[in-house]
């Protein structure tokens, strides 16, 4: 499995391809980001308001996306055309959102990056990720990005521990990936392409491109019984 951005990506799905020029694992990007972003940020605020929001002085915000009641927008931060920052919606340093992205009621996102047509619609928190063109979370989808114990996080890639270098990774989601309601996504989850995880599943660790990660629970029914008076 390679795990070069074209790997995951179709560049040509963003505006910021170049976070990505000499990363040679996907990933590398995530130590990048900040740099990027002040480097190219240019604040200016394209966009409508319905009702009222709080956005930070560096923040750019493209032409068509609406920001709704309530939102909180802090900077630097970079927001593509025709976006919904829905109601309730924190966005805090050092982000990227593409083209028609949704970021929805109560999401929380830091330090991460959005390509085009990505949907983070419901209850979810991304942190220190990158999330493919048309990758989808359901609602309550929670991305962890710090280990319980010290240390960076490491990946498992062809029976060798690989350090990422990184304290700090969440997710990598490649285009078209769906992630299931209330899943929960444990430090560097690496996942492929198309690939589909299923609701309430706690995943860890690499899923190539075109997988369905089931989650199978056995449930047992009884009769209800009355109790006794």
């Amino acid at each position: 499995m390679l795990y070069t951005p074209s790997a995951f990506f179709d560049l040509s799905q963003t505006e910021h391809a170049k976070l990505f020029d000499d990363c040679k694992y996907v990933w590398d990007a995530l130590q990048k980001l900040k740099e990027y972003i002040a480097a190219n940020l240019k604040p200016g605020l394209k966009n409508k308001c319905d009702g009222r929001a709080y956005i930070a002085d560096d923040v750019f915000i493209g032409e068509g996306t609406v920001v709704e009641d309530g939102a909180m927008i802090k900077g630097p931060t970079i927001i593509g055309r025709n976006c919904e920052i829905r109601h309730n919606a924190y966005i805090r340093e050092n982000v990227i959102i593409g083209d028609n992205c949704v970021v929805g009621n109560a999401c929380e996102l830091k330090h991460s990056m959005l390509f085009n047509g990505c949907q983070v619609p419901h209850f979810s928190y991304v942190g220190d990720s990158i999330f493919g063109y048309k990758s989808h979370l359901g609602a309550g989808v929670k991305i962890s990005n710090v280990k319980l114990m010290p240390g960076n996080v490491c990946l498992a890639i062809d029976d060798k521990i690989y350090d990422t270098g990184l304290r700090k990774f969440g997710a990598i989601l490649g285009d078209y990936a769906e992630v299931g309601c209330n899943s929960v996504l444990n430090p560097g989850s690496v996942i492929g392409k198309r690939s589909v995880i299923y609701p309430n599943t706690s995943w860890r660790g690499i899923l190539p491109e075109d997988m369905i990660v089931k989650l199978k629970q056995e449930q047992v029914v009884v009769l209800r019984r009355a109790r006794a008076s």
